[in-house]
């Protein structure tokens, strides 16, 4: 995994003194559809990173986006981090419930980059992988290979995807207090808590991001300036 560069440098004055705007969620989704859709009219390909940790669902946000930018006439690949994860030998190696390895070292961010990104940047092929490794089985999942024609749309969903240098577009963070998370992350996986902590600390995403959306009720978000 590539250092995280510690992101707090950029706009970090406007950090602790937000200007938010209160947006509903089909506004919110209309919204992020115009914005991905005008990029994408002008490029090969567009990359969105759709970043957040789970409580905050970018996985839902990104699948919500698919078929609206499908009717504007541009092909869209989700791709989920999930999907991407380094097998259990490695990701697991200091135990299950490991939030520094669960922060640093669960996606193969390598793979990503080789499978789906490279390929859908300046002079790329098109050609991507649209899943790589099956957690569940722990194994590779055999998928496809898919060609991407221009215009397309490649959506990257899941957690501690900004500040390693991961090559998008565009950036949608998706923010929520600590304490909003702690209410809404499951008992059993409140483990990953501090690794989320650490990941706000130290890349700050919310500093840099060029979507930052606040999420503390999923039902009311709000867009934060």
């Amino acid at each position: 995994m590539l250092p995280r560069f510690l992101g707090r440098s950029r706009g970090c004055a406007g950090r602790y003194g937000d200007r938010v705007r209160a947006i509903s969620p089909q506004r919110l989704r209309d919204g992020l559809t115009e914005r991905v859709a005008g990029l994408a009219e002008q490029r090969d390909w567009t990359r969105v990173a759709v970043d957040g940790a789970a409580a905050t669902a970018p996985d839902e946000l990104a699948a919500d986006l698919v078929a609206p930018l499908r009717a504007r006439g541009h092909a869209v690949l989700h791709v989920r981090t999930a999907d991407f994860l380094r097998p259990a030998s490695l990701r697991l190696e200091f135990g299950r419930t490991n939030p520094d390895s669960f922060y640093e070292g669960w996606v193969d961010e390598a793979g990503l980059r080789r499978e789906v990104l490279d390929p859908t940047g300046s002079g790329g092929t098109g050609r991507v992988l649209p899943s790589l490794w099956d957690a569940a089985i722990d194994r590779a999942t055999r998928a496809p290979y898919q060609t991407l024609p221009p215009g397309s749309v490649v959506l990257v969903s899941g957690a501690f995807l900004l500040g390693s240098g991961l090559p998008f577009e565009l950036t949608v963070h998706l923010r929520a207090s600590a304490a909003a998370l702690a209410r809404r992350t499951p008992p059993e996986q409140g483990w990953t808590l501090p690794a989320y902590a650490r990941y706000d600390e130290e890349v700050a995403p919310d500093t840099f991001a060029d979507v930052v959306v606040s999420l503390n009720d999923p039902r009311h978000p709000a867009i934060v300036a």
